[in-house]
This record gives C-alpha cells, structure tokens and sequence, in this order.
C-alpha cells in the first residue's frame, strides 16, 4: 500500500487540459489493458485534487464510462462527482451509463453508480434516481443497501417532496429491521439526519425497533454505534423499566476504546435517568461514568478541553459522577490556557468542605503563575469558594490578603472585587480587613476592582474614620472615569452623607456629585440615579437612608448555576459543538432542529416541572415515522404539538408547588445526599429561580462567562412609589 502510494506520487504535477485530451485519444489505439487511459485519468484526478480546473475535459472523461474496469470507473465518477452539477447541459450523456451500472452483477459498481447520481442534485438525474434507488434498496447485497440507505437522505435534500411521495422514507424505516447491522446503522443515519432538518419527517423510535438496534449495536463500526445511540434519544419510554433496562443493555459500551462512542453513550444514559425510579441504579450508572470521563483526560489537549467542556455540564446536572475526583482536574504545568481554564471552573464547582483545603492550596499555587488571566481567575475561584463553602472562609479570606501583600496590581485588584462579595456573604464578619484594602487604594485603576473599593468604603463609611477624604479623593476623576465607578461613586456619596449628616465635607460632596450626576452627565442611567437620590433626600433624608442602607440579601453560588430546563437540553448535545459551546445548535447551526425532553407517563417528576416546549416551523405536512412493529403502549396519552400552532408559554408554578416538590426532590430526580455535601442542588436549580421567560435560550450566554462582580445597582422598594 505505501509503495503504491509512493508510485502515484508522480502523478501530482500541473498538467494543461490539452495534453490531456490528446493522451486520452491516443490511448484508445494501443491500449488492450486500458493502462494508459487509468494512468491519463490518475493525473486527472490528481490535478483535481490540487485545484485546478479540468471541467472542459468533461466529453472525454465520460466516455471512458464504458470501460469494464472498475478502478476506471471509480475515477470517472469522481470527476462526475466535481464537475455534474456544473455540467448540466451534458449530463444526459451519461444517464445511460448510470443505469446500465445500476444492473451490473457485481455489487461495487452498482452502489458505486447509485451513489454517484445522489451526489448530482439536477432534476435529470434525480429523476433517473428514484426509480433506481427504490430497487437498490431492496437488493440482495448488504453492501448496495447500505450504500443506497445514505442516497435517501441525499435524495431527500435534493428534493423532500419526491423523496416522501415517493415513499423512500418508509424503506428506510423498514431498513432498521435488516439483518445486517451495517445496513440498519446507514439507515439510522439517513433517517437521523432527515429528522434533524427543521422540515424534515418526525423519526421517533417505539420499544421494539429501539430493542432490534441495541441488538445490532454490537455488530456494527464505531461510526455506526455512534449514529445507533444517537438515534436512542428519539425513544421516549413509557414505563420506569423500560428506561432502566435500555441502560443497562448500554453501560458496557461505557468501556469503548473511541471518545466519540463513550461521550454518547454518557448523553443516552444522562437522557434515561430523566425516566428511571430505580435509585440504586441511577447511582451506579452515576458511579460507572466517572472513570471514562478521567480517562478522556489523558488525551491530547484537544479532546480534553471537549471533555472538560462536556464535564462542566454533567457535573452541573449529576454533581455524584466526579464528587471526589476533583485532583483530577488540578492543572499541569504543560497545559494550554484554554485547558487550565477549564480544569479551573471544574475544580471550584466540585469543592465542598471535605476538599476545600486541597482546592484553596492548588488555587494559591495558581495565584503566583505568569499567565495573567489564569492568574486572574484563580484569584476570583478563591473568593467564590469562601462564599461557596462556608467553613473555607477564614482560610480563603486569609489566602486573599496574602496575595494583597504581593503588592502585584492585577493581584490586588481581583481580590478587591472577590472581597467585596465576601462581604455581602457573611456581613458583621470580615470588617476588620478594610483598613489593609485602603492602604491599597492607589493600585486600582481598573473599572471594576475601582467600583468595588467605592461600593466597601461607601457600604461602611461608619466604621472608616477618613471615609469622606477618600471619597473626596476619589470623587477627583468623576467626570473622567467610566458609567460603571460613576454610578459607585454616586451611590457611595449619598451613602456617606447618610451616615455622616452632620460632616460638612459630606454635605458639600454629595451635592457636587448629584450636581454632576444631574448637570453634566450625558448617561440617561446616571442622570436618572441622580435625580432620583436628590428628591430622596429633598423630601425625606430618614426614609431616604432606610431604602439606600436596607439590608441586602446575602450573595449566593445560585447564579453560577444554569437553568436546569436549559440544561436538560444542553445535556441532549453531549459530545456535540452545542456543549462545547454551551449553546443549542439552532441558535448557531441554520436549518438545525431543536431537542428537548419529551413528556411521557415515566418522566420524572421535577424534569416535567421545567419541561422546555419545542415547536417546529411552519412547514407543510410531514410524514410520520414511528418505525415498524406494536404501536407503543400509551401513544395516546402524550398529545404532541401540532406543527402549525404555537405552543403556549408554561405557567408559572404556585407556591405550594414549588414547596412539595422541593420537599420530594431527593426522592423523584434529585442527587440525593450527594448533593447537598457538594453544594450542586442539580435538581433544586430550577425551584430556587424557576425560568420565567418565553425564550428558553434567555440566560445562556452569561450562564458560564466571567465571574461578574455584584454592581451598586437601584435599590427597588416601596418607599419610592409612595414618594413619586
């Protein structure tokens, strides 16, 4: 093989169009073994390959057609491959050819022939197509079959509405009950990516078509066992144990030596547990999926960041698969930043107390590296963990003021931000570090970490003796600064004349600032929070302080977390660009159909609650495949959506809803103790902010961005009514 490919070598060398065809004539003289037209038509495909434009050769290629070699045959029908669809005038000479093929005895060339005029989407060869197809399909060689399974969904791209009327799609329905798992894998895979056009059929899969697949699960390649999985995600089952069965009939393919096979699997089994009541089982499966997902760590860097982007997701959902892996994901030296960053978010979502220690070590280690944004975050992930883990705090807290004495800016100012939360996380606590935060005032010149030390000198002005010579120094650059430590600065202002009433300074500061804010500034946000302030304090200064100094409700991890009816879609793109970006593939793939989970009798109770409607376009009335053999047993129960109407948006849940169901929580579809130890409610997630919004999409593009710092913004109340 590698000596042939060595010989073919030379073949790769511009050539001009008219030594060609002079080549190709000359050969039909002497030429009994057809050797020079396979070594013209070598070069031929080789200058294709290269780039270069060989369509005028058109004539002469197609009439080497008729020569019964097959490797001749193969290279004619790449050049038609090419060049067909640009040669629509001329592509009637070779329809007979393709016919004449299409009955030859011996199997290669007739799929060679079938799929050759799949490739050419003109309304000639189309037509000549079906009827060639439809025998095609019912051959007696698995290999035309298969072959001939995938020129549906060419067939169908072409053309939908011959493909349907033509009744291809239900020939391939049948092709999922062959006995060769080859052929039922291609059929799969043309029934799947038919399903997954936003005009396409409706593939859903019954019990016993879903059994006959895991049957030639074993039998076929790893592309075929990917496409057979995949398609695992159209059954809905109706019963809890037709849920777990299919599980357990699939775990083992959880030790396949192929990526792609073991993260579809993870995504079919993730899809099951949403309609298993078996605890015991969801816990083994849980336990069962761990070590596959380390062992992708141990690829090349590429494969690693789709696993730990794929991990992000999981871990959110199931937090027991990797709770006590979380040394794992400690970076290496030799990492790519883009892969540090990911082990990074990794590791503060699985800390909990029992690991805190080691994560706040490794996060300190990471503090003093030369990468500044990696630098950056793992300032932040300290500060996040305090807030997270309530019994880290002190050592996290203690670890921040360390790094504030490294005296490096970018280090100084990240704490800042980080601190300022802790404050909001444990109030009346941390107090005593203010001091060492001023005494690095000057470091800031960051928006953010600016705001931030505004927000704790304004926030406990009463405990800082020089509060109002800090603002006054700080109010300096007002008109200078950006919207975000403007709208600080403005809020702090007002805070210090509250509680220092009777200072002059503070009197004559928060007038000039309001008089900025109001006069001079062009920001309609600024302006308004300006005026707003002012007839505050205008009309009443005592109500004015209980609204700007009300108690503020402790900073949580919630918002770290993703919706969980969001997140029930994302987990159905497991291995896919969708979880690699953290997005559904229709928001970035045009033409690409949505997922969502399907309700049936068995679905589990909290992943109904936070059920995501799915509604396909307007589009004419499409075919249903349900697949061959029994109806499924409640077919009648689920009411499917039809394609013309608009699904109405869910409502929104009751209280007393919300409070039994979070109660069962651990008992219908939550993680259990699991949870609660690692601080990922997976399953509460949606019970503590249930998604109110029309657009199911709304909060994930912030879902897993930068950690952002907890702004001044309005305070909302009723006072401010009244006072209007």
């Amino acid at each position: 093989m590698a000596a042939q490919g060595g010989q073919d070598a030379k073949f790769f060398q511009r050539g001009k169009i008219q030594e060609f065809r002079a080549e190709l004539q000359a050969a039909e003289a002497k030429d009994k073994k057809f050797t020079k037209r396979k070594t013209v038509l070598k070069k031929i495909v080789a200058n294709i390959t290269m780039g270069n434009d060989m369509s005028p050769l058109f004539t002469d290629v197609v009439q080497c057609l008729g020569i019964p070699l097959l490797e001749i045959k193969k290279m004619v029908y790449l050049f038609l491959v090419y060049y067909g669809r640009s040669k629509a005038e001329q592509i009637h000479l070779v329809i007979p050819s393709f016919l004449q093929d299409c009955n030859d005895r011996n199997p290669l060339i007739r799929a060679l022939a079938i799929r050759t005029m799949s490739y050419i989407p003109i309304p000639v060869v189309t037509e000549a197509l079906t009827e060639q197809l439809r025998h095609c399909l019912k051959d007696r060689d698995p290999y035309v079959r298969k072959t001939a399974a995938i020129c549906v969904a060419k067939l169908y791209t072409a053309d939908p509405r011959k493909a349907e009327k033509g009744g291809f799609v239900e020939m391939l329905r049948d092709l999922l009950l062959d006995s060769n798992a080859t052929v039922v894998s291609n059929a799969v895979a043309a029934l799947s990516e038919i399903g997954d056009r936003q005009d396409g059929v409706i593939f859903k899969l019954n019990l016993t078509v879903a059994n006959k697949l895991l049957a030639a699960l074993g039998e076929s390649s790893e592309w075929g066992q990917i496409y057979i999985l995949d398609s695992l995600l159209r059954y809905v089952p109706e019963r809890h144990t037709d849920a777990e069965l299919m599980a357990e009939r699939i775990i083992i393919h959880l030790q396949h030596a192929n990526s792609a096979v073991v993260l579809t699997t993870i995504k079919i089994l993730l899809y099951l547990m949403n309609y298993m009541e078996n605890r015991k089982l969801m816990d083994y499966i849980c336990k069962k999926m761990g070590p596959p997902l380390v062992t992708l760590l141990s690829s090349g860097p590429e494969v690693q960041y789709v696993a730990l982007r794929n991990i992000l997701l999981i871990i959110q959902r199931r937090p027991s698969v990797l709770k006590n892996d979380v040394k794992v994901f400690f970076c290496k030296y030799n990492d790519p930043i883009y892969v540090k960053l990911a082990k990074l978010e990794i590791m503060y979502r699985l800390a909990r107390e029992e690991n805190a220690r080691e994560v706040l070590a490794e996060l300190q280690e990471y503090a003093s590296e030369v990468d500044i944004d990696f630098v950056r975050k793992a300032v932040r992930s300290i500060g996040r963990l305090a807030i997270k883990v309530q019994p880290a705090a002190d050592a996290c807290i203690q670890a921040l003021l360390d790094l504030i004495e490294t005296k490096v800016t970018y280090v100084v100012q990240e704490a800042v931000i980080v601190i300022k939360d802790v404050f909001r996380r444990y109030p009346g606590k941390y107090e005593g570090i203010i001091p060492t935060l001023c005494e690095n005032l000057d470091a800031l010149d960051e928006p953010e970490s600016k705001a931030a030390m505004i927000w704790i000198v304004g926030q406990f002005a009463n405990r800082i003796d020089n509060a109002d010579e800090l603002m006054d120094d700080l109010t300096y650059t007002f008109m200078e600064e950006p919207v975000e430590v403007q709208l600080a600065l403005l809020t702090a202002a007002v805070k210090l004349f509250i509680y220092k009433a009777q200072s002059d300074t503070s009197k004559a500061l928060v007038h000039k600032v309001l008089k900025w804010a109001t006069e001079e500034v062009d920001n309609p946000d600024l302006r308004d929070r300006g005026f707003m302030y002012w007839r505050l304090l205008a009309i009443n200064p005592t109500v004015a302080g209980e609204i700007v100094l009300a108690e503020k409700p402790a900073i949580t991890t919630d918002s770290d977390r993703m919706d969980r009816g969001a997140l029930d879609q994302l987990l159905l793109h497991t291995g896919t660009l969708g979880s690699i970006y953290h997005k559904n593939p229709e928001t970035f793939i045009r033409n690409a159909a949505g997922k969502a989970l399907t309700d049936s009798p068995a679905l589990n109770p909290l992943s109904r609650q936070v059920l995501v409607p799915l509604s396909r376009p307007n589009i004419p009335p499409a075919i249903h495949v349900p697949g061959p053999g029994p109806p499924p047993p409640r077919e009648a129960s689920v009411s499917p959506v039809p394609p013309t109407a608009k699904p109405a948006p869910p409502a929104p849940p009751q209280t007393g809803d919300l409070i039994g169901a979070s109660s069962s929580a651990d008992t219908l579809d939550g993680e259990g103790e699991n949870e609660h130890e690692s601080g990922e409610h997976g399953d509460e997630d949606s019970l503590a902010s249930p998604s109110g919004s029309a657009d199911p999409y709304a909060n994930l593009d912030n879902a897993f961005g930068s950690y952002l710092a907890d702004e001044p913004k309005p305070q909302a109340d009723d006072h401010l009514t009244r006072l209007f």
